[in-house]
């Protein structure tokens, strides 16, 4: 066979998603979780380190300011050959993310200035009611590559 005749495939998206209890157990898997499925796909290890982190920031933060009795947060990753997006869906869409640093005395409120020192972009979408979801997305190919 003529190798100038075979067509190169794309790399089909890649997607995972999980409902894990609103408790620390739960963050925890959640990031043991996503780093076996990155593994798995065959992601750069810088990425999965950097992803490893966000889930990890992004878990706790559902299981502890976004939790509710009883109900549970979503992890979901995709992965394209060019970005990964992390999602974490909890049940608070009242309680939402503060963008700017808190008070120097503040006991918590430093997660999301270390998403956004390891993210691309990061952002929350709202609902549906009563539902809120941080995602978060990071390049996989170099910003010098075509």
């Amino acid at each position: 066979m003529n190798q100038e005749n075979v067509t190169q495939l794309p790399i089909p998206a890649r997607h995972f998603g999980v409902l894990l209890s609103s408790t620390p157990r739960g963050a925890h898997l959640a990031r043991f979780l996503a780093t076996e499925w990155l593994r798995t796909w065959g992601l750069p290890p810088g990425a999965i380190g950097t992803a490893e982190h966000l889930v990890a920031e992004l878990a706790a933060n559902a299981a502890t300011h976004g939790r509710l009795p009883g109900r549970d947060f979503r992890l979901a990753l995709h992965a394209t050959t060019d970005v990964l997006r992390i999602e974490v869906t909890d049940t608070r869409g009242d309680a939402l993310p503060r963008r700017r640093p808190p008070s120097p005395d503040a006991v918590s409120g430093r997660g999301l200035i270390l998403v956004e020192a390891f993210a691309d972009r990061w952002g929350v979408d709202i609902g549906p009611v009563p539902r809120k979801t941080v995602w978060t997305e990071l390049d996989l190919l170099p910003a010098d590559a075509p």
